[in-house]
C-alpha cells in the first residue's frame, strides 16, 4: 500500500475515540462463546500462523529490484490453497503476475479479497534485526512483536486472515461467506498492471458477485486501541521526470569536468527549474495547469467527520510520532486533518545526479532525475492529471523534460451507508473498540479499481491489531499484545472471523 509517510503514522493522525467503549476487546473476546471452537483452534494453530509469516517475509518479492518473480505469485497461490481455497490460479500480466483464487462456501453472499505479495525495498544495515528473518522482539508495553520487511505491509494482516481460515477448516466449520481473492505483486511500484488482472473476464465476473473487496489492515492505535475507518483513500502516481544532455540538446551527453559549467548548461540546473513550476515557491500548493480546477471541495458531511475526528485526538503525540514541530503554515490541528484528506500533493523522493558517494566530484552531470509522486483526491484521474502536467512542461519550454509514469491509479470512495462499511462498524462496537469515521486515508492503494467502474463496488480496509514502520527500517506487527485494548495476532484472527458472520447477517 503506498504511502508517503507509513500507513500507522497516518492512522495515529486520523484515530479517534467518539462514544463511550463498550468494553476492552479483550474482555469482550471473553464473553464470546459462539465462537469459542474456533479460538481454541487459532490457539492451536498459533506457532503455525507465526511461522507461516515468518517464511513469507523470508521471500520477499520486490518488484522495483525484479525480485522473485514468479516464486512470490507461485507462493501465494499456495498460501491461497493451504487456507481453504479451492481453486487458485496465477493470473499473467504485461508486468509481474497476480493471484486470483475462489472458495465456495455455499454461502448467500461472497467477499472480496485484496492481497499484495510485493514488498518495498530495504537496506539491512539500517535495520534493528535481519529484516528477512522475521524475528520475535520483546518490546516494553506494547508485548512480542514480529519484525521484517513487510510484516506490516501487509503480510502480517494478510497472515492474520489466512490464519482465520485455517482456524475455520480446523473447527470444521463452514465459512458464513464465499471468498474472492485477487492478489497482486506490483502494489509497491502504484500497482501498473492490476487493472488488467482484476478485468480479466472471470476475474471481474467473480467480484461481481462480492458485497465489496477489503485490504486486510492493522488498524488499532498503539496508545488506546482506537480504529479509524476510512471512506477512501487518495490516487497515487509514480513517475521518473528526467532532464538529459543528450534529449536537451543543450549541456553534455555524459558527465564531464566541472570547470566547464563556465560555458556548457547543466542538466540538473533544468530539473530544478522545471520541479520549481510544478508548485508554489514554498513546495506546499500544486501548480499545474489546470489541477486545482480537478479537485472536488471537501463536503460539508467530510468537514463534520474531520472536525469530530480533530476534537478527540492527540496533535501532540502525532508530531512527535513523525517528527516534526510545525504544521504548514502553523495551521491548527483541524486544519492540518482537512489538509491531509482533502489536498493534491507532489512528493520528491529522491534527486539522483551526479557523483553522490563520500566527499565531492568535480563534475557537470550529463543526466538528473527526480523520483516523484503525486496523491490524488475527488474527483482527480490519473490519465488527465499526467497529461496536465505534460501540457504544463511544455507550455514553459520545457518539451525535452522527460516524465515517465511507472504506475498510478485514481482516488476511491465508498459510502458510509454501504453495508460493507456497516459491517466494519457493527464488528468494531460488538469488540468494544473506540471508532471514528474519516473521509479517506491519505495514503493510497489501487481500491478504484473496484470502487470504479465497470465493478462499482463498494471497498475499504479492515482489521484490529497494530504494527508499524511500513516503508521504513524496523517495520513490525503485533504477535501477542501487552495492551488489553489493543490485539494480537490471534485475537484479531478471531476478530476476522466475526467480520465474515457480520457480512453475512447485514442487509
Amino acid at each position: 500500500m503506498k504511502n508517503g509517510t507509513d500507513r500507522r503514522t497516518l492512522l495515529a493522525s486520523a484515530a479517534a475515540v467518539t462514544g463511550a467503549a463498550m468494553m476492552a476487546p479483550g474482555a469482550a473476546l471473553a464473553k464470546t462463546d459462539k465462537l469459542a471452537d474456533v479460538k481454541k483452534a487459532i490457539a492451536a494453530g498459533h506457532d503455525a500462523s507465526v511461522k507461516r509469516l515468518q517464511d513469507w517475509i523470508a521471500l520477499p518479492s520486490i518488484a522495483a529490484e525484479n525480485l522473485n518473480y514468479p516464486a512470490g505469485a507461485d507462493y501465494m497461490r499456495k498460501l491461497a490453497l493451504d487456507a481453504g481455497f479451492q481453486h487458485a490460479e496465477i493470473v499473467p500480466s504485461k508486468g509481474k503476475p497476480g493471484v486470483f483464487a475462489t472458495l465456495d462456501a455455499g454461502a448467500k453472499k461472497t467477499l472480496g479479497l485484496y492481497f499484495m505479495y510485493d514488498v518495498k525495498q530495504f537496506v539491512a544495515s539500517e535495520w534493528e534485526s535481519p529484516p528477512l528473518e522475521g524475528r520475535i522482539l520483546d518490546r516494553p508495553g506494547m508485548g512480542k512483536i514480529l519484525m521484517g520487511r513487510g510484516a506490516v505491509n501487509q503480510k502480517g494482516p494478510e497472515s492474520t486472515v489466512l490464519a482465520a481460515l485455517h482456524a475455520m477448516k480446523a473447527a470444521g466449520r463452514k465459512l458464513p461467506v464465499n471468498l474472492v481473492l485477487v492478489a497482486e505483486g506490483e502494489e509497491e511500484i502504484a500497482s501498473p498492471n492490476f487493472h488488467e488482472i482484476v478485468t480479466r473476464p472471470h476475474v471481474a465476473e467473480a467480484l461481481k458477485k462480492s458485497v465489496g473487496v477489503i485490504i486486510p489492515f492493522a488498524a488499532q492505535n498503539p496508545a488506546n486501541g482506537a480504529v479509524t475507518l476510512f471512506l477512501g483513500a487518495k490516487g497515487a502516481i509514480e513517475m521518473e521526470i528526467v532532464v538529459s544532455g543528450e534529449k536537451w540538446g543543450r549541456g553534455p551527453k555524459g558527465d564531464i569536468h566541472s570547470s566547464e559549467k563556465a560555458r556548457v548548461d547543466s542538466p540538473p540546473w533544468r530539473l530544478v527549474a522545471a520541479l520549481s513550476t510544478l508548485v508554489s515557491p514554498d513546495g506546499n500548493t500544486v501548480m499545474i495547469d489546470g489541477i486545482q480546477d480537478q479537485v472536488r471541495p471537501l463536503t460539508d458531511r467530510e468537514r463534520a467527520l474531520i472536525a469530530a475526528t480533530a476534537a478527540k485526538t492527540d496533535e501532540a503525540s502525532t508530531k512527535k510520532q513523525l517528527g516534526v514541530q510545525r504544521w504548514i503554515d502553523d495551521m491548527t490541528w483541524e486544519q492540518s486533518l482537512e489538509r491531509l484528506a482533502a489536498v493534491p500533493t507532489i512528493n520528491i523522493q529522491g534527486l539522483v545526479s551526479g557523483y553522490t558517494g563520500p566527499g565531492g566530484k568535480t563534475v557537470l552531470p550529463g543526466r538528473a532525475v527526480a523520483k516523484v509522486e503525486m496523491r490524488l483526491v475527488p474527483n482527480m484521474t490519473k490519465e488527465e492529471t499526467v497529461a496536465k502536467l505534460r501540457a504544463h512542461l511544455d507550455k514553459r519550454g520545457f518539451t525535452d523534460v522527460e516524465v515517465n509514469v511507472t504506475g498510478g491509479y485514481g482516488p476511491t470512495e465508498t459510502p458510509e451507508t454501504a453495508a460493507l462499511t456497516r459491517a466494519q462498524l457493527a464488528t468494531y462496537e460488538r469488540f468494544g473498540v473506540e471508532t471514528t469515521v474519516y473521509p479517506r486515508i491519505a495514503g493510497s492503494w489501487p481500491g478504484v479499481i473496484f470502487t470504479g467502474p465497470p465493478l462499482n463496488l463498494p471497498a475499504g480496509q479492515f482489521g484490529l491489531g497494530h504494527g508499524s514502520g511500513a516503508h521504513a527500517p524496523n517495520e513490525f506487527f503485533l504477535i501477542e499484545s501487552a495492551n488489553p485494548k489493543v490485539l494480537g495476532m490471534d485475537d484479531a484472527a478471531l476478530a476476522f472471523v466475526d467480520f465474515l458472520y457480520q457480512v453475512a447477517a447485514t442487509a
